[in-house]
């Protein structure tokens, strides 16, 4: 054992098994229930420099004023493609204050873990890994990103402001840090990505890769850092499947086999055998636990662990947290596939793992709900996303602890366009528009579940204007459009970069090297910034956008039956004195109710119309109940309100011992929340 101060001032260790374990004095403890936290997702290449005071905002309303000249949108798009954009973890560390005023609770980190430092294999380009999910060096710092004492310092600074740290890990594979041997004996014929093997095929290992992209002799294992997988337990060719996977295979199989080939195949990387290395794996992830102190993970791919691997892996985590004083660690898991296997691998695993990550049909559905038709809910959409809460088969006490919910996210897997939603045109208009942001983030913030806010999502990011985005386009296609632009649109830099990196290992630092020095960058290519932009940043603290999400997340966090509550569907009075569910056109409105509180949220979809309603509230708990308060009118950022804060909304008879109440002159895309709960 030794202190931490000792241990990340020295090289990392190439064994995990023959580590100097760290350890510290004291562990930030867990939080009772996480349903009380609001998570912030970032991506730390596209995040923040730290450099921002060096550069302009952006000009929202011209965006063309923060484009240099001889702008080029090809060379935009290709720069948010494949590149890094120079994001860092001290940049993150600048940005916690800002962060913190906005209201979250937790980051989510994307993964920081050393990379491939080349882009090439034989002389063939390949893209580099921005998102960094292609690990080289499982004890290591991308030097891109910074080093190991940048991120101990960043979760050290982060529990000083009351910010949780979740970091992205990886168990189910590494990088493509080797290739295959599909020749004969003394005839070697490398293949980076072979087809599938077939059912519990296994190919030939053929030689691992060095720092620069070539093949290391037939038989040789790695010795320097940027050569092969680290750490060295990960050296021997039985840790991997070796199952190939190009051309097919990824489809097949029955989420009940652990076999299935999505489990075994390689998908631009190359897949671990979990029931040989699992050992390794959780020594490894542990040791990170140990030295960051961090509060929780988010697992990569892990529909594509076998379940009784996922389900040990998860256990030893959480049983080794908890023996640091962690006993409510989170640990949730990517299941992508839709609501049914996600509610498969949580009954699976059970306990040992926390929460799934939703990117299912409920993630569709608050988008379509959210956007509309014309600016106004689908009465199905609306009814199906309420209705999937409601006919669960768990309580909602247990669902809102399950999932961690999202508009947004680096992937958005399942949904074509892949687009941001504040950059969806609803339709029948030219443009998107910012302010529709504010409505999902309501639906996303009070809704069942724990909300994850996708980074920019406060600035309303939306990309380049309408009139720009025929340069972006593919096929005589839509910009966005799945296949064609991939994810690119999803993952502007916030702090505008005014160049790329270079590519491959002319763009990542040497350990003497800031991660920020000028020629590790491409000034041929614009960088990716905001709104279709280089070197113009958005951390605007005074944008009506921040100040509305600002609003929401402060009246979540000051009311627990917003994070804890039962939810429902409400409905609208109508001319013959009875109720019905919102139509095309009407506001939306739901409920959640703890002991005897009733928060009541309300939503005007609409961008250009002003509503009103009479809406249900619950009869019993308001049967002596004078009056509902507001607590939240995002109305007030920048304009006047019928609904002030602290004003009250008359409870009002209604048939039988129904209740309800009158609200007037709710502007477009505005959020309304009263309580009758007392507010001092």
């Amino acid at each position: 054992m030794a202190n931490i101060d000792e241990i990340i001032g020295q090289a990392p260790p190439r064994s995990i098994w023959e580590a100097v374990w760290p350890q510290r004095e004291s562990y930030h403890p867990s939080p009772s229930d996480w349903r009380d936290e609001v998570i912030y997702f970032l991506l730390p290449d596209r995040f923040s420099d730290g450099r921002e005071a060096e550069r302009d905002p952006v000009d929202r309303a011209h965006p063309a004023n923060s484009r240099p000249a001889g702008w080029m949108w090809n060379q935009w798009a290709a720069s948010g493609r494949d590149r890094f954009q120079g994001g860092t973890l001290r940049g993150v560390i600048s940005k916690l204050d800002y962060l913190r005023d906005l209201g979250v609770s937790a980051l989510w980190i994307a993964p920081v873990w050393k990379q491939r430092p080349v882009t090439s294999v034989d002389g063939v380009p390949a893209p580099d890994d921005p998102h960094g999910y292609s690990i080289q060096h499982f004890l290591d710092i991308d030097r891109r990103f910074g080093t190991r004492e940048d991120l101990v310092e960043l979760v050290r600074e982060a529990h000083e402001r009351g910010i949780r740290i979740i970091l992205d890990i990886l168990i189910n594979h590494t990088g493509e840090n080797w290739d295959y041997d599909l020749g004969t004996p003394g005839h070697p014929q490398y293949v980076v990505r072979p087809p599938y093997a077939g059912p519990g095929g296994r190919l030939p290992f053929g030689a691992w890769r060095d720092g620069t992209g070539q093949r290391l002799p037939h038989g040789t294992a790695p010795t320097e850092p940027d050569h092969g997988v680290w750490p060295s337990e990960l050296h021997d060719p039985e840790a991997y499947t070796r199952a190939g996977g190009d051309g097919g295979g990824w489809g097949a199989g029955g989420d009940e086999e652990p076999d299935a080939p999505y489990r075994r195949a390689d998908w631009f990387s190359r897949d671990l055998d979990q029931s040989r290395e699992l050992q390794t794996i959780i020594r490894i992830w542990s040791y990170w636990v140990a030295l960051t102190d961090i509060d929780g993970v988010r697992i990569d791919t892990l529909k594509h662990v076998p379940p009784h691997d996922a389900t040990l892996f998860c256990g030893a985590l959480k049983e080794f947290a908890d023996g640091l004083g962690k006993a409510n660690f989170l640990i949730v898991g990517e299941v992508g596939g839709g609501d049914t296997i996600e509610e498969r691998y949580l009954s699976l695993i059970g306990r040992n793992l926390s929460a799934v990550l939703e990117t299912g049909e409920t993630r569709r559905l608050m988008r379509e709900v959210a956007l509309g038709q014309e600016g106004f809910p689908f009465p199905d959409a609306v009814e199906e996303f309420f209705g999937r809460f409601a006919t669960h088969g768990v309580t909602h006490r247990s669902l809102g602890s399950a999932y961690v919910s999202s508009l947004d996210d680096h992937d958005d897997l399942w949904i074509d366009p892949q687009l941001r939603f504040g950059a969806l045109t609803p339709p029948g208009r030219s443009e998107p528009d910012p302010r529709q942001v504010t409505v999902g983030v309501a639906l996303l913030l009070y809704s069942l579940g724990i909300p994850c806010l996708y980074y920019g999502t406060e600035q309303g990011l939306t990309g380049p204007e309408e009139s720009e985005r025929r340069w972006l386009r593919g096929k005589d296609e839509g910009w966005g459009v799945r296949d064609l632009s991939g994810d690119r649109y999803l993952r502007e830099a916030m702090f505008g970069p005014e160049h790329p990196r270079k590519a491959g290992a002319a763009g990542r630092p040497t350990d003497d090297e800031s991660p920020t020095a000028a020629h590790l960058f491409d000034t041929e290519l614009p960088g990716f910034g905001p709104f279709g932009t280089a070197n113009h940043h958005v951390f605007d603290q005074d944008n009506e956008i921040y100040q509305r999400v600002r609003m929401l997340l402060a009246t979540r966090a000051a009311h627990r039956a917003l994070r804890a509550g039962r939810q429902y569907l409400r409905r609208l009075g109508r001319a013959d004195g009875g109720y019905a569910l919102p139509r095309p056109g009407e506001v939306l409105c739901w409920s959640r109710v703890l002991a005897g509180t009733e928060v009541v949220c309300v939503v005007n979809p609409s961008l250009t119309e002003t509503r009103g309603a009479l809406v249900e509230i619950d009869g019993a708990l308001n049967a002596r109940t004078q009056a509902l308060t507001v607590v939240a009118n995002t109305a007030e950022v920048g304009g006047v309100t019928k609904h002030p804060l602290k004003s009250t909304a008359t409870v009002l008879p209604g048939p039988g011992a129904s209740r309800h109440i009158e609200l007037q002159d709710l502007p477009p895309a505005s959020v309304l929340v009263l309580t009758n709960e007392f507010v001092d």
